[in-house]
């Protein structure tokens, strides 16, 4: 693959890729479209904060590489295109594939047929595994399987678009931070409170019931 792209120039390009396929009725972007697609918290990994200054460096960027344009629709402000289909001869389920690791980076060929279906139907993981094998066996190849991971059954593919993961950081496990640390003993110990109000009710009523025995015996 002889583009290569840094973690910026990925989420715009992916972005707006996303964009093109899900919501083509508000496509090409205006830069702060683009800013806040780049920045979602939803189907984004990781999720990033990046500034309008940061995205108009990486379109500059992509756009000497040729995967990006101004729209020439006109318009009070300029808006953005990919031309990844164009550069790299993508049918729209190609297309699908390669913006979801864009964003989300290595997954599994499950996890590839699920998080695509917004964008473009895939009837079963045979029509999926069909477009990864056309993908990985052009002269040069755009998507990678990554070695299995320890203790999983399958492998998952990555873009070639920029530097694969290191194996040891991609497989693993990240610790927790010390909210989220935090958080989950919160929960924990809120869990353990409902079970204990859960187990008194039950106890209460049956207290209850045996009074209502005790008094029927003087009436």
């Amino acid at each position: 693959m002889d583009i290569k792209l840094n973690s910026t120039e990925v989420r715009v390009l992916g972005s707006l890729v996303e964009k093109e396929l899900t919501t083509p009725e508000y496509y090409p972007l205006s830069l702060n479209s683009l800013t806040n697609a780049c920045n979602q918290k939803s189907n984004r990994d990781p999720v990033m904060a990046l500034t309008e200054e940061e995205v108009v460096r990486a379109l500059d960027s992509l756009r000497f590489k040729q995967l990006s344009v101004i729209s020439a629709d006109g318009g009070r402000v300029p808006k953005y295109r990919h031309l990844l289909a164009e550069k790299l001869g993508l049918v729209p389920a190609e297309q699908s594939v390669i913006c979801e690791l864009l964003l989300r980076g290595p997954q599994t060929v499950g996890e590839l047929r699920t998080r695509c279906e917004r964008m473009h139907p895939f009837g079963d993981l045979s029509a999926m595994e069909e477009v990864l094998k056309e993908l990985m066996e052009r002269e040069s190849p755009f998507i990678a399987l990554m070695p299995r991971q320890p203790g999983r059954k399958e492998g998952r593919y990555a873009q070639l678009f920029s530097e694969l993961p290191e194996a040891g950081d991609d497989y693993a496990e990240k610790a927790p931070e010390a909210a989220r640390q935090r958080v989950m003993a919160e929960n924990e110990r809120i869990a353990k409170l409902e079970e204990e109000v859960t187990a008194l009710q039950v106890e209460v009523a049956n207290l209850r019931q045996l009074m209502e025995e005790f008094k029927k015996q003087f009436e």
